[in-house]
């Protein structure tokens, strides 16, 4: 399939598809006129691809882990160790994000609460002049 078409297949922009292959992400094959020729597989690595970038992941992370073709965990697979060391950090930032988004959330609900408050003393205070 054509750029375009995977494009279409995968929701991802022709230019993000371009810079996942500079970046080595996706390693499609060139037909005699220099179009690139995309396999079915690719589908599935694009929205991987996408899914990592959501977890927040950068395209080398991205990169390490999509390059490993085997994800049993043995000692001497370093390609698991790799992944389970990615999520962990991962799921360590999103859980800090978390916790902080709380505490804006706590402080937002607080000020709400205050000018609701003070609007209400207000419509008080004119009702009684």
């Amino acid at each position: 399939m054509k750029i375009g078409e995977l494009s279409k297949e995968t929701g991802v922009s022709i230019r993000s598809l371009r810079y996942y292959e500079q970046k080595n992400l996706i390693r499609p094959s060139r037909l005699e006129n220099g179009y690139r020729e995309f396999e079915k597989s690719d589908i599935e690595k694009v929205k991987a691809v996408q899914l990592f970038l959501k977890i927040g992941m950068n395209t080398d992370e991205i990169y390490h882990v999509l390059s490993c073709d085997d994800f049993h965990l043995t000692e001497n697979n370093g390609c698991a160790h790799i992944a389970v060391e990615l999520y962990s950090e991962r799921l360590t930032n999103v859980r800090q994000q978390i916790n902080y988004l709380q505490k804006i959330e706590h402080q937002l609900e607080n000020l709400v609460d205050y000018w609701e408050t003070e609007k209400e003393r207000e419509k008080l205070e004119s009702k009684i002049k």
